[in-house]
């Protein structure tokens, strides 16, 4: 059988591989799986089985295909440490730039680096290093301390500069013949309250398809893939900014087995943006490494309390340890759903309120004043689920309602007119990755998917 499009979504434990056929009426065909092989030191092994896979799925021989691409999240993922000036100025918008391309960001600093920050820098090995501080035509000696610091490491790392302009040419020349290939973008943050993201945001992007396939395992991945490679929360990231030209504000959720992520893509109301304190990007991404419902069950269940749990599931106490003990990847029994269902619903409320911003009432001699911090969620229209939990679980889109429905008074939240999607075929990272390179084909699928027909 001879599809057009196979896309990879390499993680950490499974490998995934969706089939589509593209043309005027594009078309998702199937899906197979097999265990990643990054360990036995060639991701093609996994590719290869779960490609093997799909053919089976689909009762066919063999598969042909015209076009491979992928997402990633093997081999640890991308791993960035980030360095800037002030936390709440231009670190907080590197920080937002490298969330937003699907960065793990191991270590942050702010100032000057210290001999132990450096330490910890060759310590994590990060994939990795991004460099901001001061505006334009500010502040300089910082970032050029800083640059001084990393380069004397002579780390094999590509660094990333997006600090004050006026700093070009001698970041240029401190890591002239160093390792660390240097790349130089626009600054992150170019004025006061002014975030400049998408320039670093796209620049990782690349510097991380460039640069994964040298991860261990991951050296003969060209030798399959032939077209882009993405980490998989950025490929989210672009189906949800692809969708928001069409469906308008939105935000995505992402659910999965050791982290929930948290995509939003709107400007928020008018209204709350003359009282918002600091600046906040278009899109969004937040990763809360607390909130698995495989990995770090064992977190949310401390969060919601035992007692509590065994309440609403309605059974003993020793039912719940037995659930607890032979937790399972994928629930099978109807108490093993409920049981992820209110692992799911505290992960997704938590996740968002940890996402959105709040109103903040201040008291004074002329009075009482109200100002705004984070990210103003009150415009989004459309909630779309993604990921194991929220693709797969019965009662996932009463989950979804939650939000709104428990939201309080002073947090920017969405309201109850805002719509439901599910990623009913779970194909939404794949979709992000497809964008690069065949956006139109993309948007049809992701409106499938999410039966999305307005």
């Amino acid at each position: 059988m001879r599809v057009d499009l196979l896309v990879a979504e390499i993680g950490s434990t499974t490998t995934v591989v969706n089939a589509f056929n593209l043309g005027p009426c594009p078309s998702f065909i199937g899906q197979g799986q097999a265990p990643t092989t990054v360990e036995e030191g060639d991701v093609n092994i996994g590719l290869k089985s779960a490609i093997e896979d799909l053919a089976n799925n689909l009762e066919k021989n063999h598969i042909e295909y015209h076009d491979l691409i992928a997402t990633s999240s093997a081999a640890g993922g991308l791993r960035m440490t980030v360095h800037g000036l002030v936390y709440d100025m231009t670190v907080r918008a590197a920080k937002e730039a490298a969330l937003g391309a699907g960065a793990n960001i191991k270590y942050i600093t702010a100032g000057k680096l210290r001999n132990s920050d450096l330490e910890k820098i060759k310590k994590i090995k990060p994939n990795i290093i991004l460099i901001a501080g001061g505006v334009d035509y500010g502040e300089r000696d910082t970032a050029l301390y800083n640059s001084e610091l990393i380069a004397s490491l002579n780390l094999n790392i590509p660094v990333i500069y997006a600090g004050n302009i006026e700093n070009h040419h001698e970041v240029k020349e401190i890591f002239k013949n160093k390792k660390s290939e240097l790349y130089i973008v626009e600054n992150v943050y170019p004025k006061i309250d002014q975030l400049n993201i998408e320039p670093t945001r796209k620049v990782i992007q690349e510097v991380f398809e460039k640069n994964i396939i040298h991860a261990p395992g991951m050296e003969r991945v060209r030798d399959m893939v032939t077209g882009p490679i993405m980490p998989t929360p950025g490929a989210v990231m672009e189906a949800s900014k692809l969708l928001y030209e069409e469906m308008g504000d939105l935000m995505t959720i992402d659910v999965g087995g050791a982290t929930t992520d948290v995509h939003s893509v709107t400007e928020g109301s008018e209204e709350i943006s003359r009282i918002l304190i600091n600046p906040e990007p278009l899109a969004k991404r937040t990763v809360e490494g607390d909130l698995g419902v495989y990995v770090n069950m064992l977190n949310i269940v401390d969060m919601v309390g035992k007692d509590e749990l065994v309440k609403e599931l309605n059974i003993s106490a020793e039912e719940l340890e037995n659930l607890l003990e032979n937790n399972k990847p994928i629930p099978e029994s109807q108490l093993e759903k409920e049981f992820i269902e209110k692992l799911t619903l505290h992960a997704v409320l938590t996740a968002v309120n940890r996402h959105a911003g709040r109103l903040r009432h201040l008291y004074g001699p002329s009075g009482k004043k109200t100002l705004a911090e984070g990210k103003d969620l009150t415009s989004v229209k459309a909630i779309i689920g993604t990921g194991g939990a929220l693709t797969r679980l019965p009662n996932r889109v009463e989950i979804l309602r939650q939000i709104a429905l428990r939201a309080k008074g002073d947090e920017l939240l969405p309201n109850k007119e805002a719509r439901i999607f599910i990623d009913n075929q779970y194909i939404m990272a794949s979709l992000g990755v497809m964008s690069r390179k065949y956006p139109h084909e993309a948007l049809k699928l992701l409106k499938d998917t999410l039966k999305y027909d307005e």
